[in-house]
């Protein structure tokens, strides 16, 4: 079934204006391209929908099959994705006059950037499991943090043909708006908690479907990319002839350099970002405990069609150093520094990862105090600088600004690292872990990458944290999170 372009990527933010209502077969003309060919006896599994169209109900006579195919349809107008992120979102990008992404066009880039990656290495394709892949190669969700622990969704791009999604139970109805994804099928699970002392037989009955799908659309190559496997599942695709390599390279590497339209989605998600924050920051106060100040961001981030946050990185006064501890019911007192990591997956799927410090309370910050702060900026000042196209990881390591030597034991873990829908290529840690973990590459226009700073002395009393998500540029960079530092800290003021 080949795919057709989707009208609901025009108008996805349209509200809902009471729900047009079609008849069934009207619905279903409607829904094949064109739009005036006689009724698809399979129109149920095509997915192209307008918005808001809510078909009605095929009457008391519909035949089970109707009944799948309007519930599926009913659905999939209504989709979360489709419906968009609500006025409160809307209003304050319009303010800030962020263009809405045409999130069909990212899909389209997304799926060439994997289709060139299996290209380049003669692969038959690449079946994906972990569910940021699969958002990034479909645009499909259903339970994502779930699923990142239970392998019960995935999907399979061809390097030459369709796009394949096997989804969980009666879970299909969720990707039907999705003009790319060509077929869904309910997947075969066969990790222990679904399967137990049946999974060789289930990790058989998988690997003979997946080794369809390869002989079918694979080109003639037997050599298929897999981003997630357990080694039953090497074994099992083996009997076929199927050879497994790393899909995590494929994908790590699609996902680096995002198009336009990608771009106005991870500026929208930052905007939002920063709104919760700047909700947080009126919220602080002397006497609140960490996880009360913590929730804030979480409640602002899901108003505006975040999705979750994948850390726990906020802390307060003594629990700001070392850093990584996670947030707690200490009560914060005045005169803290408060310190955190959003780390957030906002609207669209897109990370927004920035890290702010601030002063808890009315009063002046002590001189140690502004002195970390100001080590912190000056170091995420003079490592922005370096970025732009062409820079090598390991001269972005090496010429990097560091930090003295008695502050090096609780340095962050990495300088510089990619971000789109999660932290991704490229890792570029401090010199002193450079051959221990990193590993080169350069720099391209349409990467995007958080530029990190953690600064508290070795056993000292308190630490800052920032960070900054930066575009690069043709020319050079752009800083796309513009959250104010915290002016009684900050050396510019």
């Amino acid at each position: 079934m080949s795919a057709s372009r989707s009208m609901y990527a025009h108008c996805q933010h349209r509200p809902h204006a009471g729900g047009s209502h079609l008849s069934y077969h009207q619905f279903v003309n409607r829904s094949r391209t064109g739009g005036n060919q006689p009724p698809d006896p399979i129109a149920g599994r095509r997915r192209k929908i307008a918005p808001f169209a809510i078909p009605s109900h095929p009457g008391p006579t519909a035949s089970p099959a109707e009944l799948t195919s309007y519930a599926n349809a009913k659905a999939a107008s209504l989709n979360q994705h489709v419906i968009g992120y609500g006025d409160l979102a809307e209003t304050e990008w319009a303010a800030l006059g962020l263009e809405a992404p045409d999130m069909s066009e990212a899909r389209r880039h997304r799926l060439n950037r994997i289709r060139a990656e299996l290209r380049s290495r003669d692969l038959a394709g690449v079946v994906v499991y972990d569910p940021l892949n699969v958002r990034y190669a479909t645009d499909s969700t259903d339970m994502q943090p779930w699923c990142a622990h239970n392998a019960v969704r995935y999907a399979f791009v061809a390097t030459e043909g369709p796009v394949i999604l096997w989804d969980f139970h009666n879970c299909e109805h969720l990707s039907w708006h999705l003009e790319l994804v060509d077929e869904i099928r309910h997947g075969t699970p066969w990790f222990y908690y679904e399967a137990a002392q049946h999974t060789a037989e289930r990790v058989r009955r998988w690997a003979a479907e997946i080794a369809d799908v390869v002989a079918t659309h694979g080109a003639g190559s037997r050599r298929l990319a897999v981003d997630r496997i357990n080694p039953e599942g090497v074994a099992a695709l083996a009997t076929h002839g199927i050879e497994v390599v790393s899909g995590e390279e494929v994908m790590e590497h699609a996902r680096t350099v995002k198009c336009a339209d990608e771009l106005k989605a991870m500026r929208r998600a930052i905007a939002a970002c920063e709104a919760a924050m700047r909700r947080m920051e009126l919220a602080l106060t002397p006497g609140m405990a960490e996880i009360d100040l913590w929730a804030v961001l979480h409640a602002e981030n899901i108003r505006r069609g975040g999705e979750w946050i994948e850390t726990r990185l906020l802390t307060s006064g003594p629990r700001t150093n070392p850093w990584f501890q996670e947030c707690s019911a200490r009560v914060i007192e005045p005169g803290d520094l408060v310190a955190f990591d959003t780390d957030l997956i906002g609207a669209y799927g897109y990370c927004c990862d920035i890290s702010r410090t601030w002063l808890a309370g009315d009063g002046r910050p002590t001189d140690e105090q502004r002195t970390l702060y100001a080590m912190a900026e000056e170091q995420i000042a003079v490592n922005t600088e370096l970025l732009r196209p062409g820079r090598t990881f390991r001269e972005l390591s090496h010429a990097a600004a560091s930090l003295p030597a008695d502050y090096l034991p609780n340095r962050y873990s990495v300088l510089f690292h990619g971000v789109g829908m999660c932290d991704e290529y490229p890792s570029v840690p401090y010199p002193s872990d450079w051959d221990r973990s990193g590993y080169d590459g350069v720099l391209e226009p349409g990467m995007v990458v958080c530029v990190e700073s953690y600064v508290g002395q070795h056993g000292g009393a308190e630490g800052v944290k920032l960070e900054d998500q930066v575009l690069i540029t043709e020319n050079g960079h752009q800083r796309l999170s513009t959250y104010p530092r915290d002016e009684r800290l900050s050396a510019g003021h």
